[in-house]
């Protein structure tokens, strides 16, 4: 692949937002990104790009356009985009009202194909290019979606769940098939192309001791595969797995007892923790998915942005669908801050693109492959449109400031003000004149 230039306003973070300042190092008002064979070699002042390059380098200029970072969903279910919007409970009659049946059905390897196609083009045309991702029980759900994955170069991280207790028996395996399977699916799929493995028990409820005891050697036998679970999400799910396990203090302790709480385990939620498991977490290096839809939608309470960053905990944003209510990072940015308004913790705009970006890319412990522009980072960025509505238009020619126009987009935002999608340096989404604008 060529060299090849684009211009256009420029956001990046570096680094970790510093205390709601700007990042003068990383928004470029007329900026410029460069890259060559799918990787970052330059961003900066369109100025200090342009007149060094050769007259051959090909530069596509965008209008009323922001180039910024790839989004990063840190948890999401790809089987339950088919039961998004199912009218709620909480959690757990949630869980048996829809997302076991729905997921029964994945039982049909051409089925988990054809969702896995329709889910992974629906990221790219919301702008995400990296997911951390449940598929279901079956081992051919992760096949489907690895294979769609591959097929469009996509970062992707999956795994097959781990459930042999407490669920319909259409959707259980046993300790030593889950064992078994999640083994062939690490030496078919882990670091082929751009893809890993998460070993995945559903939740510390739906694993008997002997399949959580193998998980964890899983991830002991196999360096480098991730682990992502739930935790901490709902008070009655606190208290059934406090009586499941009657041994262990607290949540977290279950997923300690069995090596399970590592600097590669993701767990989603976190929503309901001790003062200890914070600390625990923080000493251990393990991520919190923050999923601000889900957890509003079941009413499952209010993520402690706050306490995460108090001790050190690696936040990435998650869209959780089908709890979630949209696939959008910029949604998820919307509702987040309005959970951290109630928490009265209010979290600046930076914080929030820093979650959907390089947080979420070090929470997934990706931050030397993706989340910003430093060079030699893969090239997965998006052109935001800055007139992709006539209400977002009218708001930024009211705005000058970048933490302004963060935040417009971040509130007003969707799928609707993604223009295009690129993956590796190959675009892989635009959107269609019929849509909106275009830049």
């Amino acid at each position: 692949m060529a060299r090849q230039a684009y211009r256009a306003s420029l956001f990046h973070l570096p680094d970790a937002p510093d205390g709601g300042r700007p990042p003068l190092d990383g928004w470029f008002a007329d900026g410029g990104l460069l890259i060559e064979d799918g990787v970052v070699v330059e961003a900066g002042a369109w100025e200090t790009i342009g007149p060094r390059l050769p007259r051959d380098v090909p530069v596509t200029r965008y209008s009323h356009a922001l180039i910024v970072p790839g989004f990063v969903d840190a948890h999401v279910h790809f089987p339950q985009i088919d039961m998004i919007a199912s009218h709620g409970v909480q959690l757990m009659g949630w869980l048996t009202d829809y997302t076991y049946p729905v997921e029964e059905r994945f039982a049909d390897p051409q089925l988990a194909r054809q969702t896995a196609d329709f889910f992974l083009d629906q990221l790219l045309r919301h702008g995400t290019t990296t997911a951390l991702v449940f598929a279901t029980v079956h081992k051919s759900s992760v096949e489907a979606l690895f294979e769609s994955a591959l097929a469009r170069n996509m970062r992707l991280i999956g795994g097959k769940v781990l459930m042999d207790r407490n669920a319909p028996a259409g959707i259980c395996d046993t300790a030593e098939t889950g064992y078994r399977d999640s083994q062939a699916l690490i030496r078919a799929w882990h670091g082929r192309g751009r893809l890993g493995y998460a070993v995945t028990p559903r939740f510390a409820l739906t694993s008997s001791e002997r399949q959580l005891e193998l998980a964890g050697r899983l991830l002991s036998e196999n360096p480098g595969v991730r682990l992502h679970t739930h935790l901490a999400e709902n008070h009655e799910e606190i208290a059934i797995v406090r009586r499941m396990f009657p041994d262990c203090r607290d949540y977290l302790a279950v997923y300690e007892k069995f090596g399970l709480a590592t600097r590669h385990s993701v767990f989603a939620h976190g929503v309901h923790l001790s003062d200890s498991e914070w600390q625990r977490l923080g000493k251990c290096g393990s991520a919190l998915a923050f999923c601000p839809t889900s957890n509003l939608f079941l009413g499952s309470g209010l993520f402690d942005c706050a306490s995460a960053g108090f001790h050190h905990v690696p936040v990435g944003l998650g869209t959780d669908v089908g709890a979630g209510t949209s696939l959008s990072l910029l949604q998820t940015m919307n509702e987040a801050y309005k959970v951290s308004q109630l928490r009265k913790a209010p979290i600046d705009v930076f914080q929030l693109f820093h979650m959907a970006t390089l947080g979420g890319a070090r929470a997934l412990k990706l931050d030397h492959k993706i989340g910003n522009f430093l060079p030699g980072k893969e090239a997965d960025f998006l052109v935001l449109d800055l007139k992709a509505t006539a209400l977002i238009a009218r708001r930024l020619a009211q705005v000058k400031a970048v933490q302004d126009v963060l935040f417009a987009l971040a509130v007003l935002g969707d799928d609707r003000a993604v223009a295009e999608t690129f993956v590796a340096g190959k675009r892989v989404y635009r959107k269609s004149p019929d849509t909106g604008s275009a830049p």
